[in-house]
């Protein structure tokens, strides 16, 4: 008897010993580094996914994505312009502080007369037109952290060899030069006739096959941590979609019976509803391919232990060369500081963090993503270039409380699309834009008028005061560049 109880106790010590060790590998197995796929789409607008509004678009792998993760609803970036907010993703600083202000090839003051904004009341600001190298990247951060990392897609950061993805942290680049489109050979379709990038059988989409090199790439690395960053071509001009797709879009437009609907921002025609079908079918590539990749997640055995994040890099464009989408119910597009050229469709999944289906109305923007990305690898002391972004790891954890105090714009420009120069400020629910055109301000309350349509200013003096002073202070600490008056303008006047 004595025998039949000291067998069934060390049975009993010899399963609490399996479990424990099977705890313990469970805990090594939640405590490794995990990998990232970093998604970024250029020039999608706010409303421009199924799961952000859009009823003529649809996008069902993205829909799934924001679905099993969190949808971010005040999610900025940090210029109404390309090459300037993604350098604030890879900097973690605003793109004021590193002198980055406007896409890299757009005019400076010296030769403006070459220029469509010769006439202009004010000069832009001198800007510098490339990442500076001795800025520590998010991937070099990374890299230093043991991690593998792989670039595809737009660049647009610098118009020399020495400042690609590949002398900025990547281990691989795909496709990444000084190009802010694909604007060689035959452009979204083989041959790309680009010098990063081989080209692919005749008629290969590029959207595909970015996405095939970065599911290749998640293969490969399966085994070792890695950064995948899949920055789309998609969905800038040229507006070219596949014939299927856009005879879709065209059938759906015809039997929705929409209209294509115009409004007036400034000088510029908008468009005010969502009804182009070459545009739809862009949108609708560009969500296959990033269905494409979450499925290489799950095949390589990978998605329970990869952080997935998708944005944009501005606002949809919406007031020029070709008005293809709106960003309704925010105002205007890409190339201005209003709503519509600078809130962005954002979706984080960190599996067993984020809450399936969840939302954040905290507001985030796009420096945020390298101390947060660097907090969940584990990396607890940033580096000492880094001063803008604020982490937002306790908002995928749950928490609702803000990160920022405020967050700012600085943009000494005029837009393509129509934009003027100035600045801005969002504090809670006010946000301000100081145009420097005419020295005038504008204010309004986000949580009540969404589409900017009730300048405020007038009666709220006291509340313009303390935004103007914050803004100020702000340009000050980061060295804000300003416009100058046009000499040249002011003699064509006379």
């Amino acid at each position: 008897m004595e025998n039949s109880v000291f067998r069934i106790l060390l049975i009993l010590a010899f399963i609490s010993f399996l479990y424990g060790c099977g705890e313990q590998a469970s805990s090594e197995e939640r405590r490794r580094p995990p990998n990232f796929v970093f998604i970024l789409v250029d020039d999608l607008g706010w409303t421009d996914l199924s799961c952000f509004g859009s009823s003529f678009y649809e996008t069902p792998n993205i829909d799934k994505l924001a679905a099993s993760g969190m949808k971010f609803t005040n999610a900025y970036a940090a210029c109404p312009v390309c090459s300037p907010t993604r350098a604030s993703i890879l900097t973690g600083k605003y793109p004021a502080r590193i002198d980055a202000t406007d896409w890299f090839g757009a005019p400076q003051p010296s030769n403006i007369e070459k220029h469509w904004t010769k006439d202009k009341p004010l000069l832009p600001a001198a800007y510098t037109e490339y990442m500076k190298t001795e800025e520590k990247t998010l991937a070099e951060a990374l890299k230093e952290a043991g991690y593998a990392t792989f670039f595809a897609g737009k660049w647009h950061l610098g118009d020399e060899e020495k400042y690609y993805p590949e002398q900025q942290g990547f281990d691989i680049n795909i496709g990444g030069y000084f190009r802010g489109g694909p604007y060689t050979g035959n452009q979204y379709f083989s041959p790309y006739d680009n010098p990063k990038m081989e080209n692919g059988p005749e008629g290969e989409h590029l959207p595909d096959r970015l996405a095939t090199e970065t599911a290749k790439f998640i293969e490969q690395h399966k085994d070792s941590t890695f950064l995948a960053y899949l920055s789309f071509y998609s969905v800038h001009t040229p507006l070219m979609a596949r014939e299927d797709l856009e005879k879709k879009y065209q059938a759906k437009k015809d039997s929705l019976g929409l209209e294509d609907e115009w409004g007036q921002e400034g000088e510029r025609q908008h468009r005010l509803v969502q009804s182009h079908p070459v545009y739809a079918g862009m949108i609708e590539a560009m969500d296959q391919a990033v269905g494409k990749v979450l499925d290489q997640l799950k095949t390589s055995g990978v998605e329970d232990n990869t952080v997935v994040i998708f944005m944009s890099d501005n606002g949809g464009l919406a007031t020029s060369e070709g008005h293809p989408t709106t960003n309704l119910p925010l105002r205007a597009g890409k190339g201005w500081l209003y709503e519509g050229g600078i809130r962005e469709p954002m979706i984080v999944r960190w599996p067993g963090v984020t809450q399936t289906g969840s939302e954040s109305h905290v507001t985030v923007t796009s420096t945020d993503f390298y101390p947060s990305m660097l907090e969940m690898a584990g990396i607890t002391q940033l580096p000492e270039q880094h001063t803008d972004g604020k982490s937002f790891v306790n908002v995928l954890e749950g928490s609702a409380e803000p990160i920022h105090d405020a967050i700012f714009w600085h943009y000494p420009h005029y837009g393509n699309q129509g934009g003027s120069p100035g600045s801005a400020i969002r504090k809670g629910d006010w946000k301000l834009i100081h145009w420097y055109e005419d020295d005038r301000f504008e204010l309004f309350n986000l949580k009540e008028d969404i589409g900017e349509e009730q300048n405020v200013a007038s009666e709220h003096p006291k509340e313009i005061e303390i935004l103007k002073k914050e803004l100020n202070e702000w340009l000050q600490d980061v060295d804000g560049k300003m416009p100058s008056p046009n000499p040249n303008a002011e003699e064509r006047r006379l």
